[in-house]
């Protein structure tokens, strides 16, 4: 099948089974996802070749599917921008492309329908866990021959055979190939007869060229909480842009400056390379063209450390286990997993570089940021880990996670490689053994700051974008309100928040009577169903001020009970619902007490009034989280105002009630339907609610709320506590407080999920959990959903040479 291809190609392959073409394939699949070029790139080489030997088309898909470990806007936009500058390439040589971006109206997955129509599929060898697990699902699931091939690096992996545990080792078995091959000019193949794309695509191609980005980004269900990184414009020509400046500048001093995170001795040009957008046989043949120890020591990191983790990850895939590292590093470990750790760091506490550690803050504060980190303090960085973990394990898990997560070259082997040698691999044993690393070298961070300043690292890699800093008002301090500025805050943008009440939290409320008697009267609980919520409610309840609330629920209808059963875990806030938004708040600038009652925009900024006729501003983004009839009137004659304004919104009366003993009921807290009721609970039973008092908390219905809209508190309250007896069938004990609090604005019967209202001219944003479902998790969607249209706003930058000159020039890490 393959007998006609010159051997520079023939060695990069590696066939999925023994199957024979499909005989009524319509054409050859190029399966693109890690070689984002038009040039240079033996997988579309051997796509023509073999597309013209079987006199058939050649087509190219690209997937970029929601449910990708690690999808956010950061890694959208990079991708996507990519794409441009490969569909550009591909269109010019009359090559048939078409994209399939995951999003709304758009989803699933087609792989699988558009590989059966093929006659052969060939894709990109990436040897990466969540790769070769894609690979088996569709070689399992089709009968059409998958054909991977080597697109990333200058020795064919074929041809290396097995992973190396040691540089050095590497080194030596390869000399001979990787000599023959690094100066090897590339001859590309012709382009073919026909551009072609098949009929009855089950999606609609994206036109890369057409299309605003931002927008694409917005309608895709992923992670929005990370903005795209402005100083890095992905794409082949914002790549080589990059790589002739460090060539022509920076590559002679390489050997020397390459360690110090505060020179620009880096080429970064990692993320290029991993996505394949840059040909790293290019990057080699020119670097192996310029004499001296730069080039030279830029060739050992390129070939030697970046192909050894290719070939490791290739031949062991369990490389994101601790199997994969050497067994004298996996006993030494486990024999000092008992030793007393200082602390143990949760993921958001990291993921915000909010330790005690300055040098290991500015490197974490980097990935958030820049979405990159200095390779020298990244050791240093992912060592660290093991003092804050209760396990190797658990340490590596992290490191995978942060690293991914945040970098742009994340996903990548040569990751996997930089991740395992913080645990020892591609090392040896080093004596005496220490505390927590055994034998495993260490690298402690007040030894690195003691050769590289922190506070000028810091200032470095945490400069802004853009001077001034882009300045946002929020208007609204709910969780919605504080997520959003809490994520643009925490992404280096100067945030005001600005609350009418006295403190943030909005329905995440809790009010205290006396020292010892609080009612949560707002938000009862929440559950989080969202990856990226549980993300965050994992690490909240690892710091001790969320808990899961084990209570005995109930719903009720007329006289028939019915446990609740259904499997979410419910949280509450510890030792009050505020917790969550007191947390969320903390160090961000917040005007509490100020009711903002007109906005105006005045050319490219906000100013902002309160009822006090004070003023304030100017600021380059607003974002209006308040219930949709407020925002309405705020907005005014702007035209979100009316999608506000069609959103009806209820309110709910809320008793708070405590007994001097407790009520007799089998239950702590009930749903309850066909009554003035809607739900009841013994606010004493959540955790942390210790009370002499037996203490609950009644929610009226939507429609007895509504009708009641205009009465009393004590009237309300009298009403509803009747109703109350009349569900416990039991007489109430004595009341020691009894009041009632109504919130006009508590739900919408619209299940809207829009998540947040944009104007990108205006740069007006606006959410709430009434745009996302309701609920906490909601309110934790939209805010992030809103912080994400400013970031892509501000961060996806269409010119590479614009992007560029964001900075001055020396200010490249």
């Amino acid at each position: 099948m393959f007998s006609q291809l010159p051997e520079r190609l023939t060695e990069r392959l590696r066939i999925e089974g023994d199957r024979p073409a499909n005989p009524s394939g319509e054409f050859i699949l190029y399966w693109m996802h890690h070689a984002l070029r038009g040039h240079e790139n033996p997988a579309l080489d051997i796509a023509l070749l073999t597309a013209e030997n079987l006199k058939l088309p050649v087509f190219v898909y690209q997937q970029l599917p929601e449910l990708e470990p690690y999808a956010s806007d950061r890694h959208h936009a990079f991708i996507l921008q990519g794409a441009r500058d490969m569909q550009r390439e591909l269109s010019a040589r009359g090559i048939g492309y078409a994209l399939h971006l995951e999003r709304a109206g758009q989803r699933g997955l087609h792989l699988k329908d558009i590989s059966t129509r093929a006659a052969i599929v060939i894709t990109e060898d990436l040897p990466t866990r969540p790769m070769n697990q894609l690979i088996s699902r569709l070689t399992e699931s089709v009968t059409t021959p998958i054909v991977l091939v080597d697109t990333a690096c200058v020795v064919p992996i074929p041809l290396v055979g097995r992973a190396y545990d040691r540089a050095f080792a590497f080194r030596d078995a390869t000399e001979k190939l990787r000599q023959a091959r690094v100066r090897l000019p590339w001859v590309e193949q012709p382009d073919p007869a026909v551009n072609f794309i098949p009929e009855n695509l089950p999606f609609e191609p994206v036109n890369l060229e057409s299309t605003d980005l931002a927008g694409l980004i917005r309608a895709c269900d992923i992670d929005h909480g990370i903005g795209p990184v402005p100083d890095t414009c992905g794409g082949s020509t914002a790549g080589y842009q990059r790589w002739e400046a460090f060539k022509t500048t920076r590559l002679a001093k390489y050997a020397r400056d390459r360690n110090d995170a505060l020179l620009d001795g880096a080429s970064r040009m990692s993320a290029y390379l991993h996505y394949g957008m840059v040909s790293p046989l290019r990057i080699a043949r020119e670097a192996a063209a310029i004499p001296g120890a730069g080039a030279d020591k830029y060739l050992d990191e390129l070939l030697i450390w970046r192909e050894l983790a290719y070939a490791f990850c290739r031949y062991q895939p369990n490389h994101e286990t601790m199997t994969a590292i050497p067994q004298w590093a996996v006993e030494t470990l486990t024999q000092h997993e008992r030793d007393e750790r200082p602390i143990l760091h949760d993921w958001e506490t990291l993921s915000r570089g909010q330790t005690a550690d300055a040098l290991w803050n500015a490197a974490q504060r980097s990935l958030l940021l820049r979405g990159e980190l200095h390779n020298n303090v990244r050791m240093t960085w992912g060592k660290a880990l093991l003092h804050w973990t209760a396990s190797a394990a658990e340490a590596l898990r992290l490191m995978i996670d942060l690293n991914h997560r945040y970098a742009l070259d994340g996903r990548d082997p040569a990751s996997y490689g930089g991740i395992l040698w913080c645990l020892g691999q591609f090392d040896r044993p080093f004596f005496p053994p220490k505390p927590i690393f055994g034998t495993v070298r260490t690298r402690p961070a007040e030894e690195h700051a003691a050769r590289l300043d922190s506070r000028k690292y810091s200032a470095k890699v945490t400069r802004p974008w853009k001077a001034p800093v882009p300045r946002v008002a929020v208007v609204g301090a709910g969780l919605s309100g504080l997520m959003c500025a809490r994520t643009l805050a925490d992404q280096g943008l100067d945030v005001t928040v600005f609350e009418k009440s006295r403190g943030p939290g909005g329905r995440m409320a809790t009010r205290r009577v006396e020292p010892n008697l609080q009612f949560d009267h707002g938000a009862q609980y929440f559950t989080a169903r969202d990856r990226n919520f549980v993300r965050h409610v994992q690490a909240w309840i690892q710091q001790g001020f969320v808990e899961e609330w084990v209570g005995r629920f109930v719903e009720i209808e007329g006289t028939n009970v019915r446990p609740r059963t259904d499997p979410p875990k419910r949280y509450v806030g510890m030792p009050n619902m505020r917790a969550v938004a007191g947390h969320l708040a903390d160090d961000l600038s917040i005007r509490p007490e100020t009711k903002i009652v007109r906005i105006e925009h005045n050319e490219a900024s906000w100013e902002l009034t309160d009822d006090a006729h004070a003023k304030y501003g100017s600021f380059d983004y607003l974002v209006v989280s308040v219930p949709a009839p407020q925002a309405a009137g705020l907005l005014s004659d702007h035209p979100l105002a009316s999608e506000a304004r069609a959103v009806p919104m209820s309110p709910c009366w809320a008793v708070m009630a405590a007994f001097e003993s407790p009520v007799q009921s089998p239950w702590d807290a009930a749903l309850v339907t066909g009554s003035s009721l809607a739900w009841v609970a013994r606010n004493s039973s959540k955790p942390g609610r210790d009370s002499e008092d037996d203490s609950w908390v009644l929610h009226g219905s939507t429609d007895w709320s509504t009708a009641h809209r205009e009465s009393t508190s004590e009237v309300a309250a009298e009403l509803l506590l009747k109703e109350f007896a009349n569900l416990t069938s039991a007489k109430l004990p004595s009341i020691v407080h009894l009041d009632a609090h109504r919130w006009l604005y508590s739900a919408t019967p619209l299940m809207l999920d829009r998540h947040a209202l944009f104007d990108a001219d205006a740069g007006l944003a606006v959410c709430g959990d009434w745009l996302a479902g309701g609920r906490v998790q909601g309110a934790f969607k939209s805010g992030v959903a809103a912080a994400g249209c400013i970031l892509r706003k501000i961060g996806i930058v269409s010119n590479p040479t614009a992007a560029a000159s964001l900075f001055p020039k020396g200010s490249g890490q």
